[in-house]
């Protein structure tokens, strides 16, 4: 089961009404697909494949902006990591816990230390190298993604056709969203980071044959892929569990015990509870070394203190991997704090966004510049329609960006039910967050631009 299809079920219990929720989710993720998928996917194909070299993201901004940008888009490309690893570790621990026993879902001690437990193996296992996270990543994948996603989706069809009842209905009128309805608006920003990424593989680009025509149509089928299977899943969720039950971290574990109960097989339910945490496990396992190695790059050039540069035997950037763990288990302590586990889910998947759009805000920005600045260097593959091309599609994922920052300090019900603090609380927390993860990059530019003012001073 994709964390695309459990971020689309995020906002659930958010919702007033079934039908409100079903039409939501698809029109949100439909809305996010083109408007930011597709478009993340296009743009940074023509940047790798005009600047191929290692550095990614920071060598885009750093060509268009400077070094000083180009370091802010990788850090927060990194830094968005470390509220998305507790995330993503809560609906682990949500899964392990149904294995052996679903009340342990809601035990906040329970969540945090499987967390904890998870984030440092996940550590320690990037530790041994880059051969052992590949192997990893593509069991998970299989494992942990296509099996549960397909089980889901069939056992739903099965549940539909044996007569059983839906929990969710639907209506011609909740066809439209009420785009000034709060609680639907939250469900953007969860989309936006479940589709983020596209950036990380679009150095692949440049080993096809014919990127023109190869790579818009790779991408467009991904597109179509994500909203059908990412819908269906959700749907699936929705079908069985009702709103008012479900839970932001545990939903999928709760679908698949429904039904396995209901077609009397309910010792699937841990078999298929292990695979979802696994394949969850091993993306984050895969994501812990990715964006470090962007952060390795520019610890290269001066930028972070000598001591981040540090690697073992396997190449491996272990003091950067061990920074993040750190920040990343301190963050995890929300959960003792937030009213709820699912609350806690929402807060971290929503600092993650923040801090993610803002690299994405700098990327599309760098594009647009760069077909000015730098119009003769080579791109094996370019946006199509020239500089108006690249402004009408960097402009509207710029926007959506944007408004997806915007979307993201909205509290949820449960927040606000808690009056005025809380609200406060919530909002101070991402507002800080956002500001001083953006303001470290800055200092440690200033920093590194007077060490090296002062070294010239001295020769």
């Amino acid at each position: 089961m994709s964390l695309l299809t459990v971020a689309a079920v995020l906002s659930l219990r958010n919702l007033p009404s079934e039908a409100e929720y079903g039409y939501s989710v698809i029109f949100y993720l439909v809305m996010a697909s083109v408007c930011f998928f597709v478009p993340s996917a296009l743009v940074s194909a023509e940047l790798a494949s005009a600047w191929p070299e290692e550095g990614g993201v920071y060598l885009w901004v750093k060509e268009a902006f400077g070094p000083k940008w180009g370091f802010v888009a990788v850090f927060m490309q990194w830094v968005e990591n470390l509220p998305w690893f507790p995330a993503v570790l809560t609906f682990v621990a949500s899964s392990i816990a149904y294995v052996f026993n679903p009340d342990w879902a809601q035990n906040r001690w329970f969540v945090l230390i499987t967390i904890w437990v998870m984030l440092w193996l996940a550590t320690f296992l990037n530790f041994r190298g880059m051969r052992l996270s590949a192997w990893l990543s593509s069991s998970g994948a299989l494992a942990g993604t296509l099996v549960p996603g397909a089980a889901i989706i069939l056992m739903a069809a099965g549940y539909i056709i044996a007569g059983k009842p839906p929990q969710i209905t639907f209506s011609a009128d909740a066809l439209i969203p009420e785009l000034g309805n709060w609680n639907q608006l939250m469900l953007l920003s969860g989309m936006m980071v479940a589709l983020a990424g596209m950036e990380m593989s679009a150095i692949h680009v440049t080993e096809m044959k014919n990127p023109a025509r190869e790579f818009p149509k790779a991408i467009f089928t991904a597109c179509f892929l994500v909203i059908l299977l990412s819908v269906l899943g959700a749907l699936a969720i929705a079908l069985v569990i009702p709103p008012n039950e479900i839970s932001l971290a545990a939903g999928a574990d709760q679908a698949f015990a429904a039904m396995f109960r209901i077609f009397r097989i309910p010792w699937m339910t841990p078999v298929m509870c292990f695979l979802l945490s696994y394949g969850a496990l091993t993306m984050v396992v895969t994501w812990v070394l990715g964006p470090s190695k962007g952060v390795l790059e520019v610890a290269k050039e001066g930028y972070l203190p000598e001591l981040w540069q540090r690697r073992n035997k396997e190449g491996m950037p272990t003091v950067i991997l061990i920074i993040q763990a750190v920040i990343s288990s301190l963050l995890a302590l929300v959960i003792l704090f937030m009213p709820t586990i699912s609350g806690a889910f929402w807060l971290m998947s929503a600092l993650t966004a923040q801090l993610y759009m803002v690299m994405y805000l700098l990327m599309f920005a760098a594009a647009i510049k760069l077909r000015y600045s730098k119009p003769d260097v080579p791109r094996e593959y370019k946006v199509p329609g020239g500089k108006f091309g690249m402004w009408v599609v960097s402009g509207i994922a710029f926007l959506t960006s944007l408004f997806a920052i915007i979307t993201g300090f909205i509290p949820t019900p449960a927040v606000r039910e808690k009056g005025t603090m809380y609200v406060l609380g919530y909002i101070a927390f991402l507002l800080i967050g956002t500001l001083v993860f953006i303001l470290i990059p800055l200092w440690l530019c200033s920093r590194n631009k007077k060490k090296m003012a002062d070294s010239e001073k001295l020769t």
